[in-house]
């Protein structure tokens, strides 16, 4: 028991609360604490109701059963590993990752009431997943049965995985989707295309949650291991996203 509280311990803050949300929100529903008709996500119950908890716990919500138990599992380890991967590639900025999560949510949110999404877990995760993927492109990555490839193409093989295990891909598509889109206005317009910043942490986030290496406020601004390798480069101009970077360099 120490080691698995030492172990749940060492995972970055934000992405320890998540997991834990993930693993106990199901886990209610399972042992029918709750009844899982209140977790999931209905446009009706929301927007007429005024239930305005179901957002949050279809995000944190699957049905776990025989014919689901495999896919939630994956999903679980996707989002430990690779949310664990992408906080800890902030640098330091809790406050840039939380915000990151509340844009993508909120996007994931808004698809979910418009397409009557019931479940907002896996395109959360997916978002995530996409965007670590993007600023890793060309680091060289290792897949079931030894299948190895560049990240980037990472989120839609596991589209396609997720496809043959749970037969659809529309939450992994919406999370690559919002991922693609977090990202652009992120790093790739204002950054390769000199376009504005439209996407800015606000402050109360900072207060909440300062930066604990000094850090850079307002987006636009990528993690401090890209930045590095973006003055190897020579600075200035177009960056090469293509070299990606590699996560807790120091």
């Amino acid at each position: 028991m120490s080691d698995i509280g030492d172990w749940f311990r060492s995972i970055p803050a934000i992405t320890r609360y998540w997991f834990a949300a993930t693993v106990a929100v199901p886990l209610v529903g399972k042992l029918g604490l709750i009844s899982p008709a209140y977790l999931f996500l209905w446009p009706e119950a929301f927007l007429y109701r005024f239930q305005i908890w179901r957002p949050i716990t279809a995000t944190f919500y699957f049905p776990v059963g025989p014919g689901t138990g495999f896919l939630y599992l994956v999903n679980l380890y996707f989002l430990y590993q690779y949310s664990t991967r992408l906080e800890t590639a902030f640098d330091g900025r809790p406050a840039d990752y939380l915000f990151m999560l509340l844009f993508n949510w909120i996007c994931i949110v808004i698809t979910g009431l418009t397409m009557d999404m019931q479940l907002l877990m896996i395109p959360l995760i997916m978002s995530v997943l996409y965007v670590w993927a993007q600023l890793n492109r060309d680091m060289i990555v290792s897949f079931w049965f030894g299948t190895r490839f560049k990240a980037c193409y990472l989120p839609w093989v596991i589209l396609g995985f997720n496809y043959i295990i749970g037969g659809s891909v529309i939450n992994e598509l919406i999370g690559n989707l919002v991922g693609h889109l977090y990202f652009f206005l992120m790093f790739r317009y204002p950054m390769d295309l000199g376009g504005r910043n439209f996407l800015s942490t606000p402050q109360f986030l900072y207060r909440w949650l300062p930066s604990r290496r000094g850090g850079v406020s307002g987006f636009g601004v990528p993690p401090a291991s890209m930045r590095r390798a973006a003055d190897q480069n020579g600075g200035g101009g177009r960056h090469n996203w293509g070299q990606g970077f590699r996560l807790g360099d120091q």
